[in-house]
């Protein structure tokens, strides 16, 4: 992955950051994290305020172990905040949620100066996507069912995007595996895409012991959303508690119930959830490795503990693992985090 996206110091958009302040309204952890290494990496400005959403367990967790490390010069973790903020005219504008109704309505009405997008998971590539697609296509979410009224927020929010990527005034920031013709014709509408490795948490010291067990997995969202069958899942999970101690570190949206269901069983620790697995896995020896389903956080477990000898793999869903609901076209997507190798080893 590259550290940068061509063109960028040529067309004075680092300049306008240099002199620029930005807020940040994210609303997940892997948003939170990704939005200070955005402005680790210069691409937010001098100044940033980073306001995470109120009355989110996981965010709050995510902001406290924040709090604990050197955070970047000119970064201000703010108060949590129950509702989003209009973003100022003369302000760079940080998002994670594309495909929020909110969001997209302050992009249409608000005028930021600079529109900065960092990662919230698969969707993000889906963005991608919509954006170098076909002109019109409303920003919706994947398997949403949308009314008229959302699905015109959903086409202006589209146009304002294109408009504001031929202006030089969108930046996407993520550590994604963006194939290249994608990233090629995202390139051609005009925005700039940055690609990160994660750089400033990679430069932190460890302030969490790590878990004792050889196997490390990661819960998945999958389950509750209606993609995968339980049972088959809960049989996997069973046989690798029959192999030996296996730490379990849940995905933030599982169900409680089916958590109480893993822990039950025999030979599997359930770890408290919250902070990205970015964060709390860091630390893991050469002698451990990590399994999990395809989801975004395999490719930057692979960057953050690559050059320490930790395998992360990447378990395939076996066909008759999925129910009707997931289309073939989510089975794609999902994959690249399956067979992507990021190449990093230091």
């Amino acid at each position: 992955m590259n550290g940068s996206s061509p063109g960028v110091e040529e067309d004075g958009r680092d300049h306008a950051r240099e002199q620029g302040s930005a807020v940040a309204w994210v609303e997940s952890p892997l948003q939170m994290l990704c939005a200070v290494e955005a402005h680790h990496a210069g691409l937010l400005g001098a100044r940033t305020r980073l306001l995470p959403r109120a009355k989110l367990r996981p965010l709050a967790v995510t902001r406290r172990e924040l709090g604990r490390l050197s955070l970047p010069e000119g970064l201000e973790l703010a108060e949590p905040e129950p509702d989003m903020p209009r973003p100022g005219r003369h302000t760079t504008w940080v998002v994670g949620d594309a495909f929020s109704g909110k969001v997209q309505l302050a992009w249409i009405t608000a005028f930021p100066r600079r529109v900065v997008i960092v990662d919230d998971g698969l969707a993000t590539i889906r963005l991608l996507e919509l954006l170098s697609g076909r002109v019109g296509a409303p920003l919706l979410r994947a398997r949403a069912t949308a009314g008229p009224l959302r699905t015109v927020l959903g086409v202006a929010a589209g146009l304002r995007l294109r408009l504001a990527a031929r202006s030089g005034k969108l930046s996407i920031f993520t550590a994604l595996p963006v194939p290249d013709a994608l990233a090629r014709a995202v390139r051609d509408t005009g925005a700039e895409l940055v690609t990160h490795e994660f750089a400033w948490l990679r430069s932190q010291p460890l302030r969490r012991p790590r878990p004792e067990e050889r196997t490390v997995v990661l819960g998945t969202s999958l389950v509750r959303n209606g993609l995968i069958h339980r049972d088959r899942y809960f049989t996997w999970l069973a046989g690798l508690g029959s192999d030996g101690p296996v730490a379990y570190f849940p995905h933030r949206r599982e169900d409680p119930q089916d958590l109480d269901r893993v822990r039950e069983q025999p030979g599997i620790t359930v770890y408290d959830g919250g902070v990205p697995a970015e964060m709390t896995l860091r630390g893991l020896a050469a002698e451990q490795r990590v399994l999990s389903l395809p989801s975004t956080a395999v490719t930057s477990l692979r960057v953050l503990l690559g050059a320490r000898g930790v395998a992360v793999e990447t378990v395939e869903v076996p066909d008759e693992w999925w129910t009707a609901q997931a289309a073939p076209s989510l089975r794609s997507h999902l994959s690249m985090f399956a067979h992507h190798d990021t190449g990093v080893s230091s």
